[in-house]
């Protein structure tokens, strides 16, 4: 039976014949966990991008200076990106420069959520560093270690937590929903075009009534496009939700 890792794992066969370690990484094993459908598969590699580009014959350089390369195998694109550490954040969004790393473990402790901060082996095997799978089985949204850091780096992962809370039906972890409420205003720098994005997944979410009370209680609204001065709205909106969905 076909699957999008069946499909994926001639490029880690390759990078691994070629001497690199080469993993499954992000999303697509958290919804595998989950059993829900898989989306894009991403592959974390120790092969820097130079590297890929070489041993792939058809690939795209969308952001080598940061260590993705698409490879399109198949007619399908995959996200092949170099393990890596980042140096200061720049307008809370943006690594100030990458460095390449040797190490998977320390690669994935820069990523936002404990849940998304797993990798899979070739052969299915998953590597859960941070308790991934814990925080699953308990539908706990939690960062990779400090919120504050976590949020301060990159402040769009806190509306990211929030949309994952309507489509996962999770909770977030109580330090994680406190961090929001301390740095929830750094999502003034972020564009209306990212936020809108996560806004819109959010809705469409199997439970967004949870999500809303989050917006609500944190004030998040204030900062995100249409919803600043919408806070009763958001109210009532919320108790629809909860008396008719």
């Amino acid at each position: 039976m076909e699957t999008p890792f069946h499909n994926a794992k001639p490029i880690l066969e390759k990078l691994h014949l070629a001497g690199y370690e080469a993993y499954y990484v992000g999303g697509a094993v958290r919804d595998h966990l989950l059993n829900r459908r898989i989306g894009d598969v991403d592959i974390a590699t120790s092969a820097k991008p130079i590297d890929v580009q070489n041993l792939f014959d058809h690939t795209i350089d969308v952001g080598a200076e940061h260590g993705t390369v698409i490879v399109l195998h198949n007619n399908t694109p995959y996200e092949v990106t170099t393990y890596r550490a980042e140096s200061e954040y720049v307008d809370f969004r943006r690594p100030k420069e990458v460095s390449y790393i040797t190490s998977l473990k320390e690669d994935l402790r820069r990523r936002d959520f404990t849940i998304n901060a797993m990798a899979m082996d070739i052969d299915g095997i998953i590597l859960d560093y941070f308790n991934g799978k814990s925080h699953l089985s308990k539908k706990l949204i939690q960062t990779v270690g400090s919120s504050a850091d976590r949020f301060t780096e990159d402040a769009l992962r806190m509306l990211r937590a929030v949309r994952f809370v309507s489509q996962l039906d999770f909770t977030l972890c109580p330090e994680t929903r406190l961090s929001i409420k301390d740095y929830v205003h750094l999502l003034e720098v972020i564009s209306v075009e990212r936020k809108t994005i996560e806004i819109e997944k959010l809705l469409k979410g199997i439970n967004p009534t949870n999500a809303l009370e989050i917006i609500i209680e944190t004030g998040m609204n204030a900062f995100l496009p249409g919803l600043e001065k919408k806070q009763d709205e958001l109210k009532k909106l919320r108790a629809y939700e909860l008396k008719y969905l």
